[in-house]
């Protein structure tokens, strides 16, 4: 029985330390955090954004904790939140043209009509 809880033991070990740094992963995530606030992103009014930031300081302090595998989830975690902050925000972007534009047109109809 102690050799069996010994062989699990080991093999839990070797499964922790086999989950490699996810320093590539961690460098995505940074660069996905830079380009949203690069864009405007804004942090005080992006859920998403604010989601994003806080997995990746969570993931940095895993990575030193030596929790990789922790890490490594919550950084990609991070870097889709981060992308999906500049997406909303895009999308919104987007929206705002459209209204301006459907002003415009409505303007030009109505210059158009008092000919």
């Amino acid at each position: 029985m102690n050799r069996f809880l010994l062989v699990l033991l080991a093999l839990g070990l070797t499964a922790c330390a086999s989950d490699p740094a996810p320093n590539e992963q961690l460098r995505l995530t940074e660069q996905a955090l830079a380009q949203a606030k690069a864009l405007g992103v804004d942090g005080e009014q992006s859920e998403s954004l604010r989601l994003a930031e806080d997995k990746f300081t969570r993931a940095q302090a895993a990575l030193q904790d030596g929790d990789n595998k922790e890490a490594r989830l919550l950084a990609e975690q991070a870097e889709l939140d981060a992308r999906l902050a500049e997406a909303e925000h895009l999308n919104g972007k987007g929206r705002e043209q459209l209204v301006e534009l459907n002003h415009r047109i409505s303007r030009l109809r109505q210059q158009l009509g008092a000919m």
